[in-house]
């Protein structure tokens, strides 16, 4: 049966901006080109279509494709990233800088990223377009399988916006429960990204009505105490050899 919005897929892809790959569900593309982050959870993620949850362009080539399909698409900016605007070059006094900025130098102004692309006085330009602005994007893909139960997917839009993938889940009685580890409140990644899962939980599933966040801490495992060294008693025959050792000396 043909996909469509609203269904829940697990796919495998590689962004590609000419021949260099600017993302990829593969760890050994990510090593190869050298943009894989140790922190990252490669493998196929779980993705809702029709919820933008990928690149406009790369979800309208899935939806009408079957499970199983594998192929190829070209993006133009408008599916993607939009069109670099000119709007979004900025000039900026190089005194808002920590450091002398230079060229290619990343900075964050008023809450927007952006980087220097020039550098002329006491000012530099910076772009606070995104990145893959203005350009056309390739992506190769496989649709691997249609992802059914409500606890496999809503795993794997944690996944998608956290990159966690060690926090359980359970659905009884209108109310989903996730079992969170220790110390996930210092995840800045999952306090920025929770808001939003639970929007889309309360959107997709009607008949879940709350949604439980329980974290367990449990107490530290007592260390063993070290065994106590105990003399031995001296007995009779214990104090004839210290007199027999005393007397050859």
């Amino acid at each position: 049966m043909a996909l469509q919005e609203g269904d829940f897929i697990r796919l495998r892809y590689t962004g590609r901006v000419g021949e260099d790959i600017f993302d990829t569900t593969d760890e050994e593309n990510a090593k190869e080109e050298g943009i894989y982050n140790p922190r990252a959870e490669y493998g196929p993620v779980t993705v809702r279509l029709g919820s933008h949850h990928i690149i406009v362009g790369l979800e309208d080539e899935l939806i009408g494709k079957e499970v199983g399909a594998e192929g190829e698409v070209d993006v133009p900016p408008e599916k993607a990233f939009g069109a670099h605007e000119e709007e979004g070059m900025k000039s900026v006094p190089v005194t808002q800088f920590r450091e002398k900025p230079k060229r290619g130098t990343r900075i964050e102004v008023e809450g927007r990223e952006g980087v220097v692309v020039d550098v002329i006085g006491r000012r530099a330009v910076v772009d606070f377009n995104h990145p893959l602005a203005g350009k056309t994007l390739n992506y190769s893909y496989a649709i691997l399988e249609r992802v059914e139960d409500p606890a496999e997917q809503i795993k794997g839009l944690i996944k998608l916006f956290s990159g966690r993938t060690d926090i359980g889940i359970s659905i009884a009685d209108g109310t989903a429960e996730l079992e969170l580890p220790p110390a996930i409140t210092y995840d800045r990644r999952w306090m920025v990204w929770r808001g939003t899962l639970v929007r889309e939980i309360f959107e997709y599933y009607p008949d879940i009505n709350d949604v439980v966040m329980k974290e367990t801490i449990s107490r530290p495992a007592t260390p063993e105490a070290a065994p106590e060294i105990t003399e031995a008693p001296e007995t009779e025959e214990t104090a004839e050899t210290e007199e027999t050792k005393e007397s050859e000396e």
